[in-house]
């Protein structure tokens, strides 16, 4: 078993583990919060929250509040579940004599 055979590819990028640890202590945010919480642009957050949707790890929920369009995130038991394995994975990592 290899050092880094947990560490998934998916979160490589800041933004992404950005979006993964939002959804991890919050049961879901809304567009809006994301970008506000992580700094980045309209299109960067929508291009890393598609990759995020496409593997399953990430739930959209897309709403009308008033008539103002809102979408919601959260992120599903497999993102969990594969977030924490990659944690885990670079605290391993860290922590190698």
């Amino acid at each position: 078993m290899g050092i880094i055979e947990n560490i998934n590819k998916l979160f490589d990028h800041r933004i992404r583990l950005g979006i993964m640890s939002i959804l991890m202590v919050n049961d879901d945010a809304d567009f809006n919060r994301l970008k506000e919480l992580l700094d980045v642009t309209d299109g960067n957050l929508a291009s890393h929250l598609k990759a995020l949707e496409k593997e399953n790890y990430i739930l959209v929920q897309k709403q009308f509040i008033g008539r103002k369009p809102n979408t919601r995130y959260s992120a599903t038991k497999l993102g969990k579940t594969e977030f924490r394995k990659h944690i885990e994975a670079l605290e391993k990592l860290i922590r190698k004599p």
